[in-house]
């Protein structure tokens, strides 16, 4: 019998300037944020007062002009980068989060390509801001979130903004008004200079990510924010639903920060990547082994998979002290960014934390599908929005082929590219460039995307992902990238694992490749690896800490 997807109720609103006005209204006095001052103490701030700092911010900007601009932020996680984010989708104008961690000249090309008329930067950035401030003509004022004096008339602090904000009239700011379907948030593409693409996203696409996120995937009262902000996955599916849902959210300023605030906030859900929840999965199963206690956790396992089956949970109470771990309160994991490994996600059930995938593309705003804790599918990415329509284009005989998807959530298109935009949207149809297949339960799998597929001399089509799933259930191999091997006319005729081991101990490669083998010996004799080389460091990364192939 085919599932039946859980549709939650959830209270429609048409932007966003509605939906914060509906969470002040109806739960002014809650406490939107929490994060921690420069000395290091917890600061709280109402619905009520998040709203009133955005009117400020609002009326400052509109009195420079800038109601109706183009404004970008390049900063790190803040309280202050929510506070811009949420004063521009209220207005008429723009947003442009751009990722702090891009080299210098690729900064000032975006900004300049973007044709922001506003920057807001933090301290961080400072240095980059007075070398560059000439390459960016176009800019009127640069805002520095940690300046406490204005610099020149270009360069002005953001706390002088807020206090001038405090005595202006809102009138004007709070009678601006953007087509719900025209551009609101232009989001750029990871890439070298030349290769981004500036995402454009309607503030009918971010309301309808909200709106319909919550349709199908639940979140709590109380959260822990962690990825970076200029992502969309943060930015709307934590940042805007959790806005929407009324919760408190707690800031995060830095990774390192993860464990701690995770004791200290108590959250009932986070937000994070595959490679994050792969991180707590061997944390934790490394301390179970150093402290002899994987019988005793298999044993509870068991316990608890046999009281479930006559309704009694137990979990929480057996595994305690991993729960302490996480602060004692966390019930749910969201992932996306890249498929789950379904062990970790079962190993995550078992203790009593749902580990929830999903599947989403900036392009998307970002999401596409998502699993919920109603129940759980380890080997998709579960159930598409209600307003998202999906297919497989020209599936081969397994059915794989690229996933197709049309609604409210699909982007306008590329930023001053409609060429590049015409190849990917096609009579409202966006091709995203990932391979799946729908199963018989209308639910996504991720094979691979479309443009690391190996195409051996034999003919047969190989999504290395698939692969490297598996060689990432070796309890040793830390990360791990499958390529193609090239004979001397160039082409792929088998393949090979580049793996990175974290550990003290010498790991031969004979040994390595045996294991990879081991692996892999149900998949046809063309999936199989050949040869392995072990890396002496791990590879390089996105700020989503994606493997850079």
């Amino acid at each position: 019998m085919a599932k039946k997807r859980v549709i939650y109720n959830v209270k429609y609103f048409s932007s966003i300037r509605e939906m914060l006005d509906m969470a002040v209204a109806e739960n002014g006095d809650n406490i939107a944020y929490i994060y921690r001052d420069k000395d290091g103490k917890d600061v709280s701030v109402s619905y009520k007062e998040f709203n009133e700092v955005t009117e400020n911010l609002g009326a400052a900007l509109t009195s420079l002009g800038l109601g109706k601009a183009h404004v970008a932020n390049v900063s790190e996680n803040s309280y202050k980068w929510i506070c811009v984010y949420l004063t521009m989708l209220k207005s008429a104008g723009v947003y442009v989060p751009i990722d702090k961690e891009l080299p210098m000249q690729d900064k000032t090309h975006l900004i300049n390509d973007s044709e922001s008329e506003a920057v807001f930067f933090s301290a961080k950035c400072e240095d980059w801001v007075r070398e560059n401030i000439d390459a960016m003509p176009n800019v009127k004022y640069f805002i520095g979130l940690d300046m406490e004096e204005d610099e020149s008339e270009r360069i002005i602090s953001f706390k002088k903004l807020l206090e001038k904000g405090k005595t202006l009239d809102k009138a004007e700011y709070d009678s601006l008004k953007s087509d719900p379907n025209e551009l609101k948030m232009l989001v750029y593409t990871s890439g070298t200079t030349g290769m981004s693409k500036g995402v454009m996203l309607s503030e009918h696409n971010l309301c309808s990510s909200v709106y319909y996120g919550l349709q199908v995937s639940q979140v709590w009262e109380r959260g822990l924010s962690v990825l970076p902000y200029n992502h969309t996955y943060e930015a709307v599916c934590d940042i805007l639903v959790s806005l929407h849902y009324r919760t408190t959210l707690c800031i995060c300023a830095s990774l390192k920060d993860v464990a701690k605030d995770l004791k200290h906030y108590k959250p009932v859900y986070i937000y994070v990547v595959p490679a994050f929840a792969e991180v707590l999965y061997s944390r934790i199963m490394s301390t179970v082994k150093k402290e002899g206690k994987e019988d005793k956790i298999k044993l509870g396992i068991s316990i608890t998979r046999a009281l479930r089956k006559i309704g009694i949970d137990k979990r929480k109470k057996i595994f305690a002290q991993i729960h302490e771990t996480f602060g004692g309160n966390l019930r749910k994991i969201v992932c996306g960014g890249a498929p789950i490994r379904p062990e970790i996600g079962q190993f995550f059930d078992d203790i009593g934390i749902a580990l929830i995938g999903g599947y989403g593309i900036t392009e998307c705003s970002p999401l596409v599908s998502v699993n919920d804790e109603s129940f759980l599918s380890y080997d998709t990415v579960g159930f598409r929005l209600p307003c998202l329509e999906w297919r497989i284009d020209s599936p081969n005989e397994e059915g794989i082929g690229e996933i197709c998807v049309k609604g409210d959530v699909v982007m306008l298109g590329y930023y001053k590219k409609p060429d590049v935009t015409a190849e990917v949207l096609k009579d409202g149809w966006f091709y995203t460039g990932d391979y799946g297949y729908i199963t018989k339960d209308d639910q996504l799998v991720i094979t691979g995307r479309k443009k690391n597929i190996i195409v051996l001399n034999n003919g047969k089509n190989i999504y290395p992902e698939e692969i490297e799933k598996r060689i990432g259930n070796i309890d040793y191999i830390t990360e791990v990238v499958v390529r193609s091997l090239k004979n001397s006319r160039g082409e792929e005729y088998s393949l090979m694992a580049e793996v990175y081991i974290e550990s003290d101990e010498t790991f031969a490669e004979d040994k390595v490749l045996a294991d990879i083998q081991e692996k892999l010996a149900d998949l046809p004799d063309y999936k199989n690896v050949t040869k392995v080389v072990i890396r002496p460091e791990p590879f390089d990364k996105t700020t989503t800490r994606k493997i850079k192939r």
